[in-house]
């Protein structure tokens, strides 16, 4: 089964109204240039990685 991917996502809703809590953060800023990060999550160690269509993999 294939699955379209559209042009836009004016359909989606927009984050009008983000708590104080929420943070937004640029992967530009957490990557730094580099293609990989390890991020340590209560204990364990987790490799996050930009592919290169540009999409986020998060590993174990």
């Amino acid at each position: 089964m294939m699955v379209e991917k559209p042009d836009t996502f004016e359909h989606a809703p927009l984050l009008r109204e983000a708590s104080a809590e929420m943070r937004i953060l640029e992967s530009a800023e957490i990557f730094r240039g580099a293609s990989e990060i390890m991020i340590r999550h209560e204990g364990a160690i987790y490799r996050m990685k930009i592919t290169r269509q540009g999409k986020l993999i998060l590993n174990k």
